[in-house]
């Protein structure tokens, strides 16, 4: 894991001269560990982790006014020293402007401000601690920081409501430390904290000014190949050429470094047969300069482009796309490598691994990715977030109402008839889509608090199902049906008071808010992915959630996005657009099924050591489900019963991730006493209501 955290104290003197560190209660000096100082006091910070040289980069105007930039970012220096200066007047939105995916962190005088992102893959938490701030981009540190207890509430709504921002609001799984919302970023002055928002949102009463298509699709277009081309001018690396042990008998270079689980040197891509990361492959293949692997390290690839195809041998389902992998892979910049995995991979098989900073479902299947991307490059391109930015959520369908474009919803819901086969599904859909349309946001809130007070838990049947589940502004997740009334009622409770606020919104139509929330869970998950399944000196990218292309995707006009097939449309033009041509057939056909048939027959596989692990579960010592009845529902769906496997993936993630936590030793800091780590009291059995961390 990487992460940069810093300080801001009320006092100049507040922290030592020169001492670098923050002040503990009982006076000590702390000091994250393994972490290098970027700039010390009165206000530190630090970069910790393994981050490369030119993932580090700080720019000074003078002593006082100074910015950092950690991370994948496209500007030069003279461009960072220019936003510091621009910055200085108070504007934030430039610092969130360069291509890559970065964090920015700029000084001014005492004034320290820290900027998000606009996906919420690069987060931002902060916590107050010894009279001011502490920041970071991980919350772990913050809560190791102030031994910051369980916050119950979190979880809860985690499991009742993952989808509903209104239900997490800014609480993590950490008492006391709180996450900067997307699109935000944390102001702090001399201790005291500020959250501002630096991106324009649509509003509900003034339709957008219509957009021309094709300049919008231009603009995804310029934004993708900016963003691919930024990573290719980084400099290169050579994992692990400091750890290689020398010449072993029989084997050569690349056999060692893959028996030590290395990545190969240089730039490589997935390339599962889809359109994002078929996108993403032949765009780093094509651009100018050498995007691949290099020569002279053992891969025999020479400077093609390293592009890794994962065949599930367990599942079938997928042969349509390996077969288009394979035909994008005849392209002669590419090197093509085939990873296989049986029920040894399947999801739920093998459930070791690292503690993440926060728990996510994407902890069940993190062996899986593991296999894949040791397999890969140094630096690869991955498709994650192209579904979320580019499609539309079905919610959409009354954001067009709203705007009186009611023509632009023929397409979209022709293809859910045809689906369904019911001559109903028209009027069904319009009804549901026009009632989102006039319901208030505190109303849609209400309603959800109802539903998880009663308990109702429908089970939306099929593509038309689903839609009309999505068609609100709020619905229970997929795991709330088996937590506890206690755990519910909290969760409603919760809902009703953020409903009942005055002047309560969130100053967007229902379909742009409902997608933004997507994304947003999207790219926790992703992060968690990363950490759980991180191949050390190797460098996940995903162009999709920078945010110059999550701001290219957003201006896309909803009646583009809506009609069927337009994410392999878009991205189909994008190649074009940027000399790629020749797509085989079938490109974009969706593929749902395969993933939906893996993860069940790899609940059924794993049936007996899951059920095992909710013997005695941490989450039911919490008062979040009772043991019985998750065991329960575990062999129903491995038997084939219609149950959520999403969320199935929630409750035992999290329940990995409570014992991941409460059985690591040590801490992220020196200098403070052994007790000083999270959840130092561990959780002690617990019935009735829940308390939030507030």
């Amino acid at each position: 894991m990487r992460w940069l955290v810093g300080w801001s104290s009320i006092a100049a003197g507040a922290v030592g001269p020169g001492s670098a560190g923050a002040t503990g209660y009982d006076g000590e000096t702390v000091h994250p560990i393994g972490s290098q100082l970027l700039w010390g006091d009165p206000d530190p910070l630090w970069a910790v982790g393994d981050w490369r040289p030119d993932e580090v980069r700080v720019v000074k105007a003078d002593a006082q006014n100074r910015i950092a930039v950690l991370g994948t970012c496209g500007a030069s220096d003279e461009e960072l020293r220019l936003g510091l200066f621009t910055a200085r007047g108070g504007a934030l939105r430039h610092l969130t402007a360069w291509p890559g995916s970065y964090t920015a962190v700029v000084q001014v005088g005492r004034r320290i401000t820290v900027c998000g992102d606009l996906a919420g893959a690069r987060p931002v938490f902060h916590t107050p601690w010894a009279g001011g701030t502490a920041y970071a981009t991980a919350a772990l540190p913050l809560a190791d920081l102030i031994e910051a207890n369980l916050d119950f509430g979190h979880l809860a709504a985690l499991l009742a409501a993952p989808d509903v921002p209104a239900a997490l609001h800014d609480s993590t799984p950490y008492e006391g430390v709180r996450r900067i919302p997307p699109g935000h970023a944390l102001v702090l002055r001399a201790g005291a904290r500020e959250v501002a928002g630096y991106e324009p949102v649509a509003s509900l009463a003034v339709a957008a000014p219509p957009a021309d298509p094709d300049s919008a699709v231009d603009a995804v277009r310029d934004a993708l190949v900016e963003a691919v081309r930024t990573r290719l001018a980084a400099p290169r690396h050579v994992p692990g050429i400091d750890l290689d042990p020398g010449p072993v008998p029989g084997m050569g270079p690349a056999e060692r470094r893959a028996a030590r689980g290395m990545p190969v040197p240089g730039i490589g891509a997935d390339l599962s047969g889809g359109p994002a990361s078929g996108t993403l492959a032949l765009l780093a293949a094509g651009l100018p300069g050498r995007p691949g692997t290099l020569l002279g390290h053992g891969t025999g690839a020479g400077e093609r482009l390293l592009a890794v195809t994962f065949n599930d041998l367990a599942v079938g389902g997928r042969e349509a796309e390996l077969e288009r992998a394979g035909t994008l892979a005849a392209n002669p910049r590419l090197h093509h490598v085939v990873v296989t995995g049986g029920e040894e991979l399947l999801p739920y098989a093998d459930l070791d691994g690292p503690l993440t900073d926060e728990p996510g479902p994407s902890l069940v299947s993190a062996a899986r990715h593991r296999v894949r991307l040791a397999a890969g490059s140094a630096d690869h391109f991955t498709g994650y977030g192209a579904r979320q930015v580019l499609d539309a959520h079905p919610a959409r369908l009354a954001d067009l109402l709203m705007d009186r474009k009611r023509r632009h919803l023929v397409r979209p819901v022709a293809a859910l008839a045809k689906a369904d086969g019911s001559v109903l599904v028209p009027a069904r859909v319009y009804s549901a889509a026009r009632r989102l349309a006039r319901t208030p946001y505190r109303a849609g809130l209400e309603t959800l608090a109802d539903r998880l007070l009663r308990r109702r838990f429908e089970d939306p049947g099929g593509a038309v199902g689903a839609s009309l589940a999505a068609l609100t502004w709020a619905r229970p997740g997929p795991a709330a049906r088996w937590l506890t009334g206690e755990a519910l009622a909290e969760v409603s409770v919760l809902l009703q008071g953020t409903a009942n606020r005055s002047g309560v919104g969130p100053g967007q139509r229902p379909g742009d808010y409902r997608a933004r929330a997507a994304l947003a869970r999207h790219a926790a998950d992703l992060r968690v992915l990363e950490q759980a399944a991180e191949v050390r000196s190797q460098r996940l990218h995903a162009p999709f959630l920078d945010n110059q292309v999550v701001r290219a995707c957003r201006a896309l006009p909803e009646a583009l996005r809506v009609q069927p097939g337009a994410r392999a449309e878009i991205l189909r033009t994008v190649l074009e657009g940027a000399g790629v041509t020749g797509l085989p057939p079938g490109w974009g056909a969706p593929s749902h099924a395969s993933s939906a048939a893996a993860s069940r027959t790899g609940l059924r596989v794993a049936a007996d050591p899951l059920i095992s692990l909710f013997t005695t579960p941490l989450l039911a010592d919490a008062g979040l489900i009772e043991a019985r009845v998750v065991r329960k529902a575990l062999r129903g769906a491995a038997a084939g019963e219609p149950l959520p496997l999403d969320g199935l993936a929630d409750l035992v993630s999290l329940e990995l991730w409570l014992r991941r936590l409460l059985a690591r030793r040590g801490t992220c800091w020196s200098g403070t006493p052994a007790r000083a780590r999270a959840v130092p009291g561990g959780i002690a059995p617990r019935r009735g209501a829940l308390t939030s961390g507030g």
